[in-house]
């Protein structure tokens, strides 16, 4: 038999999606995959239940219904204050997982390179690598997850095509400072660099954090492809609308991408969306509170067991420091805390490119009663774990 492709042979399937597997198979609370266990919003519901019965059911345009857009780009004005052109300018994607990898695919040809954050959302360097582009990792050091300038212009030196920068910070919870943001630009525009930007989780940060639109900067929007999803910000994962905003002459590349990836995303789905894209400021005061509360009710809780964690600006997950329990490997270590102790949780691994096995991720993005359930469980690690030492 002939040999299959060999992009695939440097990377492995989802350690995510491989930890809600073995949570289900251990009946263990799922703090792994960040997902909700709450319903998106009534008004959402509704008008997703009106439109099963009144369509639209068959293709929408295919980079994205018309009103979907106009939505959107009043929705993304109003927290960004940049004019937003719906017609040449935005593009519906299935998810911002596509929507990363149509960027990715838009602005770099095989071979170039891509600059990208360690720790990473695990996409980010298969994206790259099936797209045909090398990464080039630069670190976010534990435990406040900040970046040498000069190690990240020394990545520049190598001149890459891009960078991505994902903004708050899958999976540790960091949100660049402007000041952070300002040495990416400048670095940036001296080295004629596309930025490509996940900020799926830009209305979860916590105070006195905010969140900055990279595009915003001085001089970035011409060079900026800012990606998104309504996945986290609506509580509708499953839904996987997402989207990309950027200058016409690449958002007309970037259609001809999507065309051929996914013709589309779902019509229905977009048609009840825009129930959401029209909310008040209110909403979004309302989920920072709600994550607020899920976040302060973990941090409570792993200091009083005793695990070394940090506390997230922004999206929901917590970075647990595991180095205490003596385990080579932080897989088998979160394989057993599904066995043994009976919480779902990520290996560090997965998202650091340095050989760092000191950490578990958890999320938080849980009714109290579901993350209480997990605390109560996480106060016996101590006893139920198996000795390594």
């Amino acid at each position: 038999m002939a040999d299959l492709s060999s992009r695939t042979a440097s990377f492995t399937d989802s350690v995510i999606r491989r930890m809600t597997r073995i949570s289900l198979q251990y009946d263990a609370v799922n703090l792994s995959q960040g997902f909700p266990d709450w319903d998106p919003p009534k008004e959402m519901e509704e008008r997703l239940s009106q439109v099963a019965f009144t369509g639209p059911h068959q293709y929408a345009v295919t980079w994205g219904a018309p009103n979907f857009r106009q939505a959107l780009a009043a929705k993304q004005k109003h927290f960004t204050g940049l004019d937003i052109d719906p017609e040449t300018e935005i593009v519906t994607t299935c998810g911002s997982t596509e929507a990363m990898m149509v960027a990715v695919m838009t602005v770099t040809d095989p071979g170039d390179k891509v600059i990208v954050f360690s720790p990473f959302y695990e996409n980010y360097g298969a994206d790259a690598i099936l797209c045909g582009a090398e990464p080039i990792y630069v670190p976010l050091v534990p435990p406040d997850y900040r970046f040498d300038p000069e190690v990240l212009e020394a990545a520049f030196r190598q001149h890459p095509k891009a960078l991505i920068l994902c903004n708050p910070s899958n999976p540790c919870g960091k949100v660049f400072t402007w000041q952070e943001l300002q040495i990416i630009a400048d670095l940036a525009e001296k080295y004629d660099v596309w930025v490509i930007t996940d900020e799926v989780y830009e209305h979860i940060v916590y105070k006195p954090y905010e969140h900055i639109y990279f595009a915003t900067l001085p001089r970035m929007r011409e060079r900026t492809l800012s990606c998104s999803s309504l996945s986290k910000t609506y509580s509708i994962t499953g839904w996987r609308l997402g989207y990309i905003i950027a200058p016409p002459k690449v958002i007309d590349e970037a259609r001809k991408v999507h065309d051929y990836l996914t013709v589309g995303a779902a019509s229905p789905l977009q048609e009840a969306a825009v129930t959401g894209l029209r909310f008040g400021d209110e909403y979004y005061t309302w989920l920072r509170d709600l994550y607020t509360d899920r976040r302060d009710l973990m941090l409570k809780g792993l200091r009083d067991i005793g695990l070394k964690h940090t506390e997230p600006q922004g999206a929901y997950y917590i970075m647990v420091d595991i180095s205490d329990f003596g385990y080579a490997s932080d897989t088998e270590f979160c394989e057993d805390l599904a066995k043994y102790v009976g919480v779902g949780a990520v290996p560090g691994s997965a998202f650091f490119h340095e050989n760092i096995t000191s950490y578990m991720r958890l999320h938080f993005a849980k009714n109290r009663e579901t993350l209480e359930e997990a605390l109560e469980r996480l106060r016996g690690i101590y006893k139920k774990m198996p000795v390594r030492k």
